[in-house]
């Protein structure tokens, strides 16, 4: 029978002998093995991000062709609402989390990632699609709570900082999964096509019937140097007689996510549950239990010497209000307060960098610099590439360097890359556009390289220390939702920078879309530089007592 610590926390049982009598709770299961299933969530929350930048352009299509028939503001929409879900999950996870444990959370999103995945893939429509993109989001949003949380619980001290940046490398390795897949299909299908029956408009536009690439549609908006703005451009697909398409590629795209979710609700639950959340629940031979199947004391140190640390900072929170663990505790403790909002300005940031308007509109923002839909989607494998090799340093650097070092020196090195984006749109894109001639070919070819650069700078600092720090950085007892708090204003970011973005493009032009978030970033390494915390070479323990002395000045 289990043993369970009184709620005032003044009994102190006897460790050496709890640790003694109590067996594993089940077979061992080594930090690698329990990372690589957890971190299949993160790698749908890769996935699902990713995908949508290679379906827009079929998406675009018309309703005939097997598209969606998307405006700027629907195609907005179509990722504003996954982010709208993201954030409600990433708020209510954490208290999922808190309240029925780090691994069953994991379980149930399993579900529900599957339920979103099948939902977008057989919308009938767009207004049909949005509601699933809010289910497929909740489940994206509270993964990105729970899992960072359960990894650094989770992983021994030696090893956690590399551990929860393997959540990030999979988060990437998703993205680039969902670009692969993006081209393999756009290749197989040809890119987008389609066939034109019949044409009703007074003039032409050079426009053939029969079968032919959608591209030559797309070369008549002015954004391309064509003839017809916006409000033209609709009227004159409205007018075409459309026999069909192949724009229903983009429902291949997205199916393909059902299938680690699949995985990972049944590799999930070979898993243990966190031993620290047994222990903040009082379940104390749990606790144990669950640690002795994760634990390897030739590499991680005697067993007796965390569970040791972990009651004391257990007798620690027991002491304080009943009230501990709720976000009113939160918002009443001057420190804790503070606490919050240094961790939702650093959420918060990993967003002001841009890095998801390319994540998400690469494609688009390169059919603005002058290359085709199809070269574009197969393009965007680079900046996934990009993304791994970044993440994957990350895993160094993170060992190496100090987290405050390296956060602050990557949002500057972003900044000046978007003010270098900024200006090829601005002084070598935007005059052939406003001419109505075609930009140079180099001109996307730049832009892509320097999107490749910009990726590589943020996956491989910005992503791996935001997230890490956000999963350790908190209190224990307040760990899932001041986490799931910051990380509900990072998706609300998210969804703001998504939503608006495509009417920047379309209403700014690029020059002066890149120009504000690469001023944006520069203020952002500014303020880092005053309020940044430092969290390396400490255990969770030992960052929890740090950041209440530091934020109680």
């Amino acid at each position: 029978m289990d043993q369970t610590l009184p709620a005032d926390g003044t009994q102190t049982p006897d460790i050496n002998d709890l640790i003694e009598s109590t067996p594993p709770s089940g077979k061992h299961r080594g930090v690698a093995a329990v990372a690589a299933v957890a971190t299949l969530g993160s790698l749908l929350f890769g996935y699902d991000t990713g995908v949508i930048s290679g379906a827009l352009p079929y998406m675009y299509m018309p309703d005939k062709a097997g598209g969606l028939a998307l405006n700027p503001v629907e195609e907005g929409l179509i990722g504003g609402t996954l982010l709208i879900g993201a954030a409600l999950g990433a708020l209510f996870g954490g208290i999922m989390s808190d309240r029925w444990g780090r691994r069953h959370n994991i379980t149930i999103l399993a579900v529900v990632f599957l339920i979103g995945a099948l939902g977008t893939t057989f919308a009938p429509s767009v207004f049909v699609m949005y509601p699933f993109r809010v289910i497929l989001g909740f489940a994206v949003g509270a993964a990105s709570a729970t899992v960072p949380v359960y990894l650094a619980e989770t992983a021994p001290k030696r090893i956690r900082g590399s551990i929860v940046a393997i959540d990030q490398l999979m988060i990437v390795t998703g993205q680039l999964l969902a670009f692969t897949m993006n081209a393999i299909i756009n290749a197989a299908h040809g890119g987008p096509r389609i066939t034109i029956e019949a044409n009703h408009n007074a003039a032409t536009h050079g426009v053939k019937l029969g079968e032919q690439s959608w591209d030559n549609i797309l070369a008549l908006q002015v954004s391309k140097g064509g003839p017809l703005n916006d409000e033209q451009f609709h009227a004159f697909i409205n007018n075409l007689v459309i026999n069909s398409g192949n724009g229903e590629a983009w429902r291949w795209m997205l199916v393909l996510c059902s299938i680690p979710a699949i995985a990972l609700w049944i590799g999930i639950r070979m898993m243990p549950e966190s031993a620290r959340w047994y222990l903040a629940k009082g379940r104390v031979r749990e606790a144990i239990g669950s640690l002795k199947r994760v634990r390897n004391e030739r590499k991680d140190g005697p067993l007796e010497a965390e569970v040791t640390e972990m009651f004391v900072l257990f007798r620690h929170e027991r002491e304080e209000a009943a009230q501990r663990g709720s976000m009113k505790m939160v918002m009443q403790t001057p420190w804790l307060r503070k606490l919050l909002i240094v961790g939702i300005f650093l959420a918060v940031s990993n967003q002001l960098t841009g890095v998801n308007t390319i994540m998400y509109y690469a494609p688009k923002v390169l059919e603005y610099a002058g290359m085709t839909t199809t070269a574009s989607i197969t393009a965007q494998v680079a900046n996934g590439v990009m993304s791994v090799i970044g993440s994957a340093l990350g895993l160094w650097l993170i060992l190496k360097f100090r987290r405050r070092t390296l956060l602050i020196a990557d949002v500057i090195g972003v900044g000046i890359t978007l003010l270098g984006i900024a200006a090829t749109f601005q002084f070598t894109i935007a005059p052939h556009i406003a001419d109505g001639t075609t930009p140079p070919t180099w001109a996307p070819f730049l832009v892509l390289g320097m999107m490749a650069l910009f990726m590589l700078i943020v996956q491989s600092s910005n992503g791996t220390v935001v997230w890490t720090m956000l999963g350790e950085m908190f209190p224990s007892k307040y760990r899932g939702i001041m986490n799931g708090t910051a990380i509900f204003f990072l998706w609300v970011s998210n969804a703001i920078i998504t939503f608006t973005f495509p009417s920047m493009m379309a209403g700014l032009g690029g020059g002066l879309t890149y120009t504000i978030y690469g001023i944006i970033n520069l203020v952002v390494a500014a303020i880092l530089f005053k309020v940044m915390p430092e969290t390396s070479g400490r255990s969770l323990e030992e960052i929890e007592g740090y950041m209440e002395h530091i934020y109680s000045k």
